[in-house]
């Protein structure tokens, strides 16, 4: 009986063992394709129920050394530094020295709204603070002394807690009220209560003078071959909104101690992950729900790089997605795109492969009668069209927001498909005389009509 008990057990395991080799065969074949493809570049970790799935790196870490990335390459990480942020914020709270309905006020005068902007909705993007990095002004360096007079002269997008808009500006601040709360500055406050205790040992926030071989280059654009090589933003800028670099191994570090409440307790950390009123986002944290699981995740772009961040507490899922490219081919909506697609192969859920496309020359006089706003009235969404350099430009409106721009590429003269997004493609219907009625839209298997209204 124990021989047959302990054959069982034995067979149970190596069934185990060859499902999560054929999962992690499958997020390997998938994260390779997108880098044949040009979408990604940098170093991938993928784990579930507690374990380490995938962690590798793909592509060119340095195009003039050749060498590659790995799992111990550094990023910036850009707007990822949020949820550090918001924890440092948190911990102060937990610690007293702070208070959640603290004003603006209270740390510095002169703020349009000052008085009745909260810590909470500067965490929560709901203080009305515009976002300085919409402005076209050129910052290279700067410090408290320089930032905040320049931030009380932006116009408030809205009156404090009445709307949601995510504001650089915000976190900026929050990193400042950290260093006057803490007596530390904002770089010494988040090794205190995140690096050190995590073992975060491969994460800064200097990247400019960060001397390592581990060290990634940025690029602005990645096709057959890397191509221009990008600018590093200075920490100072971004600073509390996006100065932090890591690896996808730190990354991994910083689950473990989010999971175990290891940072903050249970209780305000909830709070962090619950969604404010107007958005679905809490405290430096996104909040979706995928396969009928709760996400919180962060995404990030910096010139050069691209980042996202998703976490499943529910299943101990943990995705890092850390890139060395932005532009198109390296933007924000690859890597969360591709998040999506490991996240089916996790929950044996469908998911596309991308295939690379061949686009066609289109008369321009052809695109431009495709342009106007078209409407699907039952997603109260509006889709307006503009044309690009031989291509179509999408950018749906639902309800007053705008959403992801599509840039479409035609495969005919009425077929087109996003250069980003292989599960979208758009049909132009068309009249005898080539004038459009409206343009079928086919997203992930499922077909919408948007008629044409002008």
């Amino acid at each position: 009986m124990k021989k047959l008990l302990a054959g069982a057990l034995l067979l149970i395991y190596t069934q185990l063992l060859h499902a999560q080799d054929s999962t992690t065969q499958k997020l390997d074949a998938l994260i390779t394709v997108y880098a044949n493809l040009g979408r990604f570049n940098g170093s991938a970790l993928v784990a579930a129920h507690g374990k380490i799935l995938l962690q590798k790196g793909y592509g060119l870490k340095n195009a003039d050394s050749k060498s590659m990335n790995d799992a111990n390459t550094v990023f910036q990480i850009a707007s990822i530094t949020k949820t550090f942020t918001s924890t440092v914020v948190l911990k102060l709270v937990e610690e007293h020295k702070l208070s959640l309905d603290d004003k603006l006020s209270k740390f510095y005068s002169g703020f349009p709204n000052g008085d009745t902007i909260t810590i909470q909705e500067l965490l929560s993007h709901t203080s009305g603070l515009h976002n300085f990095t919409e402005e076209d002004t050129t910052i290279n360096e700067t410090d408290e002394q320089r930032m905040i007079p320049y931030l009380k002269t932006l116009k408030p997008d809205f009156a404090p807690g009445t709307n949601w808009s995510y504001s650089n500006s915000g976190y900026v601040v929050l990193g400042y009220i950290i260093q006057k709360v803490s007596g530390m500055s904002y770089w010494q406050a988040v090794r205190k209560y995140i690096f050190e205790p995590l073992h975060m040992n491969n994460s800064g926030f200097d990247f400019t003078h960060l001397k390592s071989a581990d060290k990634a280059i940025g690029y602005d654009v990645l096709n057959d071959s890397v191509q221009q090589q990008s600018t590093i933003t200075d920490s100072t800028v971004p600073f509390g909104a996006g100065a932090i670099y890591s690896t996808v191994t730190d990354m991994y570090n910083w689950n473990e101690g989010l999971k175990s409440y290891k940072i903050v307790h249970e209780g305000l950390m909830q709070q962090a992950y619950t969604p404010c009123a107007l958005h679905n986002y809490g405290f430096g944290w996104q909040i979706d729900s995928i396969y009928g699981r709760k996400m919180l995740s962060h995404s990030g772009a910096i010139s050069g790089f691209g980042s996202n961040f998703a976490r499943i507490p529910g299943d101990d899922v943990c995705i890092v997605l850390l890139s060395n490219i932005s532009g198109s081919a390296g933007s924000t909506f690859n890597v969360t795109h591709l998040t999506d697609k490991l996240l089916a192969i996790l929950y044996h859920k469908a998911y596309t492969i991308p295939k690379k496309k061949t686009p066609v020359a289109v008369n321009k006089d052809v695109l431009k009668n495709y342009t106007g706003t078209y409407t699907i009235d039952e997603m109260n969404l509006r889709i307006d069209v503009t044309v690009g350099d031989d291509i179509l430009i999408a950018q749906p409106y639902r309800d007053g927001h705008p959403g992801p721009t599509s840039f479409l590429h035609p495969l005919n003269n009425t077929q087109f498909y996003d250069e980003r997004d292989d599960d979208l493609e758009v049909t132009l219907d068309v009249d005898a005389t080539g004038k459009p009625n409206g343009m079928k839209i086919l997203q992930a298997g499922i077909t919408r009509y948007a008629k044409k209204i002008k």
